[in-house]
């Protein structure tokens, strides 16, 4: 039977697209594992090409599910010009949420996200991508039980049945590995790391402060390179960089930036952030009257338990080599000695990492990491 009482809209007004980010806090107020965002950042992200340089090159309708006028679910769908470059015919939707874990109304927006993509010539539909590859993709499956790092999604347990019921099938997991950093690395990496450091030809050096646009953006052009081959790829476009050098300014710290060189020349990077969500979880996505002081007095020297390696690459020629392998474990070491001495911090996170990249796969194994969390991108015909 219809649910007569169940309406779904576009997202068209400024109050629209503040109760589309209000949601969330009434869809996990039960979960003490969810971490609010910045109000701020979220509303961003939907607000058009003034505040989001992805709208530049991509087409996003937002959409309100509502119940007797309550707002109990919502879905944004879009078509990315750069995904139809490499993908003719694919089309997204992400930003899932759902009041009450109502399965009805999970199937009704993710078939309006569907319409809405037929409509604009989509024949094939992928989900979620929340918006972008570069923002949080995938869905959480496993590691519901622990709260996730700065800039990782947390969803219902729930949503995974809701998607495959509406005939999607998964297509790539994405994983977050975990491990000890208030321990030294076994012995045949720091072996390893000993060996690059006995080499003249190699520099591990920290990220310029007096720099530090000009050092963002080399390491953002290290990293289109670096990640053209893989799944999903999308290049971040120069205002996407400049963007994002804005953005993660407050956060990005010298000595948690690593640039390595061989023979004068930057071909590896590796960035890591301090888990901002310790410092943010209180502020209730809240930055104002008080939010904001008390956020800017915590990174002035942020301790936190957990670090996160969102951003690693090498330059091409050099991938597959041993040379890869040295420089990612030296920029790790160096990165894990300033985040236990200067932050606090016991615990590190890498990723996410694609299922099948061995490479990363096999560092991340050698230094005792584990497999903490999963994240599933799903696709179906339309």
């Amino acid at each position: 039977m219809t649910d007569v009482s169940l309406s779904i809209a576009p997202a068209t007004s400024r109050a629209d697209l503040r109760a589309f980010v209000e949601l969330l806090w009434r869809v996990y107020a039960d979960d003490p594992h969810w971490v609010p965002p910045l109000r701020g950042d979220a509303l961003a992200l939907v607000s058009g090409p003034a505040r989001n340089p992805y709208f530049a090159h991509a087409e996003v309708q937002c959409f309100l599910a509502r119940r007797g006028g309550e707002v109990v679910g919502r879905i944004a769908a879009h078509v990315d010009r750069l995904v139809l470059e490499r993908r003719p015919g694919l089309g997204l939707w992400g930003l899932f949420e759902v009041a009450g874990d109502d399965a009805d109304v999970g199937a009704a927006l993710i078939a309006t996200a569907e319409e809405w993509l037929r409509a604009k010539g989509m024949t094939r539909a992928q989900g979620p991508m929340s918006l972008s590859i570069w923002d949080e993709p995938g869905l959480l499956v496993d590691g519901f039980d622990s709260a996730p790092a700065v800039m990782m999604g947390h969803h219902r347990p729930s949503y995974a049945q809701m998607v495959t019921a509406a005939g999607y099938a998964g297509v790539k997991d994405l994983h977050a590995w975990e491990l000890d950093i208030a321990k030294p690395f076994p012995e045949l990496v720091q072996r390893i790391i000993a060996a690059g450091e006995r080499n003249p030809k190699i520099r591990v050096r920290e990220a310029d402060p007096r720099r530090i646009d000009a050092e963002a953006k080399l390491v953002l052009g290290i990293l289109n390179e670096a990640w053209s081959e893989n799944w999903g790829f999308v290049p971040l476009t120069d205002a996407e960089i400049a963007f994002a050098a804005r953005k993660l300014r407050p956060v990005m710290f010298p000595d948690l930036i690593r640039i390595a060189e061989v023979e004068g020349e930057p071909v590896a990077f590796m960035f890591t952030l301090p888990d901002v969500n310790e410092l943010t979880r209180d502020l209730d996505g809240r930055l104002f009257p008080f939010g904001w002081a008390k956020l800017l007095w915590r990174l002035r020297k942020p301790k936190v338990r957990r670090m996160r390696v969102p951003l690693m690459g090498v330059r091409k020629r050099l991938q597959g080599t041993r040379m890869a392998s040295l420089l990612a474990f030296m920029m790790i070491e160096y990165t894990r000695r300033a985040s236990v001495a200067n932050y606090g911090a016991t615990r590190g996170e890498i990723g996410w990492i694609l299922e099948d990249n061995e490479p990363m796969r096999a560092i991340a194994r050698a230094i005792d990491a584990e497999i903490t969390r999963t994240y599933r991108i799903y696709e179906k015909d339309l």
